[in-house]
């Protein structure tokens, strides 16, 4: 046998040890999350009969006690009352069935403090989405994503729509791939720096910032170079997005937004759709990341019809209190207005009829 048909027939026998291997991993560790969903269903089910929370507290610590002597501390007071919390938030068993197929007890375990229904359900599905590690996962909850990302300023149903789309038939909405604010501070920038600095920073740090940006983003171009009636003009940052099939022009700028940046990005824009969209593409979208934005110039402007999205890029973290109080105010004066304005479009409709 020659040394290259020896190598074939080590790589095949090795593939199939190492699908046997990824497979039987899976078998096991959805078994295993099966069963502590089945222990938390039972303790659960016996505090309930009684009615009563010192109860509860006394039946979770005598139970880790005996099954600790009996099978070590996987089965310690802490984790019993995980899975007590895993059966309350998921009751379902068939729910239970289909999400151990997909994620670990290590992911599992991070989405258990989360109380919000649907906030819980966005990292679920945008986990198995974008196959973060349980890693990846617990930095994408501690960095608040579900608040920086656009979904999450839009009505309940809504967001719970899309992401029965995201989960039943692979359909990636826009509003949950775009951030806002996306945070830079691994740039490593200080008080005073350029477009050019933060530009050359980002393409040093090009890895990080598509991990901020979002798994399925692809570098295109730095700088890319469009020439319109014999002038030229440049794009800052190109990327394109694999699962929404379109290219994404992303445009730096260093102080506030203003209402000529809008003008810019569509030229941009236009240019990509008459020579550079591919057949099968969706349309390109604009990203504009400024170090501040007038949320009013933002809606007056309606961009989102030209397809561009307008964003705070964070070069140096504020404190996680401060940080949390700015996106749940975001969130809550983006769902205000998006009632008002629907409030008032049903108001004119009654006024017509």
């Amino acid at each position: 046998m020659d040394n290259i048909t020896k190598s074939s027939l080590f790589n095949a026998v090795k593939d199939l040890i190492q699908a046997s291997r990824q497979y039987i991993a899976v078998s096991v560790n959805a078994e295993m999350s099966l069963l502590y969903w089945k222990i938390g269903t039972v303790i659960r089910q016996e505090i309930l009969k009684q009615e009563r929370a010192e109860y509860g507290k006394q039946i979770v610590a005598t139970l880790s006690r005996q099954l600790e002597g009996e099978y070590g501390t996987s089965f310690s007071e802490k984790h019993l009352r995980r899975m007590t919390q895993f059966a309350e938030l998921f009751p379902d068993e068939q729910i239970v069935v289909s999400l151990i197929r997909q994620l670990s007890w290590s992911h599992i375990k991070e989405v258990l403090p989360i109380q919000e229904l649907v906030k819980r359900e966005f990292y679920i599905q945008m986990c198995i989405h974008e196959k973060w590690s349980v890693r990846t996962f617990r930095e994408r909850i501690q960095s608040m994503l579900y608040e920086r990302t656009a979904i999450s300023k839009k009505p309940e149903d809504v967001i719970i729509n899309d992401l029965k789309l995201l989960r039943s038939e692979q359909k990636l909405n826009p509003d949950l791939v775009f951030k806002d604010p996306y945070f830079l501070d691994f740039l490593g920038l200080k008080d005073a720096y350029s477009e050019k600095d933060l530009e050359a920073s980002i393409i040093v740090e090009l890895q990080r910032f598509i991990i901020e940006m979002g798994t399925d983003f692809a570098f295109m171009a730095r700088q890319k170079r469009i020439t319109i009636d014999h002038r030229d003009y440049f794009i800052d940052l190109l990327f394109y997005h694999r699962r929404l099939k379109c290219l994404v022009v992303v445009d730096l700028k260093m102080g506030e937004f203003e209402a000529g940046f809008k003008g810019q990005m569509e030229l941009y824009l236009r240019f990509l759709e008459k020579y550079e969209m591919m057949e099968g593409e969706n349309d390109p979208i604009g990203l504009i990341l400024c170090s501040g934005k007038s949320s009013e110039h933002i809606e007056l402007m309606q961009l989102s019809n030209s397809n561009i999205r307008v964003a705070d890029y964070l070069t140096a973290l504020p404190s996680q209190q401060i940080l949390q109080e700015k996106l749940h105010k975001a969130v809550e004066i983006a769902r205000q207005k998006m009632e008002q304005r629907d409030f008032s479009n049903a108001k004119r409709v009654c006024q017509s009829d």
